[in-house]
């Protein structure tokens, strides 16, 4: 039997679209990657430099193009195109223009990628990621956003520097809206496989409710800073949608915190939003119930009302 080769199509040649094809190739995620934009010049400039890097990692073929059919027959479209985030501005104020977007890419998308997953990376990420699967009618689980993978790999970060412990020890998730009601998931977190509300390791310093405000507040503004300072945020989404790419084309059932449609969790239904889940070949296999505390519920329920409010407020 011929090997498959898996293909990922990204949407949208800009700062975010372009790390992750660079991403993508530096990992070796799929042997074919294809850019659309509308910017003919643009897409041409960044899939040439791109290609001119092929000798230093695993081979692939990418193309580009202005025409969406370069998305044909893709595993994956990762959907990055939209109005970018200025300083000041919340993602929940993107709302608008990139739902409008949406609205004539998705039916374009479908007819060129019909069996492809849907990955939604443009911001209002969980508003989005609900519009592109209403607009598709795929099923939940074919269309999920990026969600909180990037906030819980900035949570991790800054915990395990705190701690003075490697990151890749450290379990922690961000959960509910990809903003400014996200909520860092405490009660669950654990440190090597330390409960991190118990931690006490002689000379290592402790997590007070003092840390914990000033961490998670890091984790909720650090958008703002690096939006503020370059422009835009582009590498860690770039690795982090990697990482979900890879979790999908690999089928590696990796839990990650993305953003789909619920269906009853925890009581909230009818709204995109992240918690852990279960990702593989078929996308969103399953939502994962961890235990929560009283006000971790509570926070939850919050933010899927503040991303309720949005979805309705767009017309869905």
């Amino acid at each position: 039997m011929p090997e498959r080769v898996n293909k990922i199509a990204i949407i949208g040649a800009g700062a975010v679209g372009a790390t992750i094809a660079y991403a993508a190739m530096i990992r070796g995620v799929a042997r074919q990657l294809a850019l659309y934009d509308v910017n003919r010049a643009k897409v041409d400039a960044e899939v040439l430099d791109l290609n001119h890097g092929l000798q230093f990692v695993p081979m692939a073929t990418l193309e580009g193009s202005d025409d969406l059919n370069v998305c044909a027959g893709a595993d994956v479209v990762v959907i990055t195109a939209g109005a970018k985030q200025k300083p000041g501005q919340t993602r929940m104020e993107l709302a608008g223009e990139n739902v409008e977007l949406c609205r004539s890419l998705v039916p374009q998308l479908l007819k060129v990628a019909p069996d492809a997953l849907l990955l939604v990376v443009t911001n209002p990420v969980d508003v989005l990621t609900y519009v592109v699967q209403k607009l598709s009618g795929q099923p939940a689980r074919r269309v999920f956003g990026s969600g909180t993978v990037l906030d819980s790999s900035r949570f991790r970060f800054l915990l395990a520097r705190h701690l003075n412990v490697a990151v890749q020890n450290v379990h922690a998730f961000i959960a509910g809206e990809h903003g400014d009601s996200e909520l860092p998931l405490w009660s669950s977190a654990s440190v090597g496989g330390v409960p991190l509300l118990q931690w006490a390791v002689p000379g290592r310093a402790r997590v007070t409710d003092e840390d914990r405000t000033r961490i998670f507040d890091n984790v909720r503004n650090a958008a703002y800073h690096i939006i503020k300072g370059k422009g835009a945020t582009n590498y860690a989404i770039g690795l982090a949608t990697v990482q979900i790419l890879e979790s999908v084309l690999h089928d590696e059932q990796r839990v990650l915190p993305v953003s789909s449609r619920m269906d009853g969790y925890l009581g909230i239904t009818d709204v995109c939003l992240s918690v852990p889940s279960i990702v593989n070949r078929k996308g969103v296999e399953a939502v994962l119930e961890l235990p929560l505390s009283d006000s971790e519920r509570e926070g939850l329920r919050r933010s899927a009302d503040t991303i309720r409010q949005a979805i309705r407020t767009l017309g869905f």
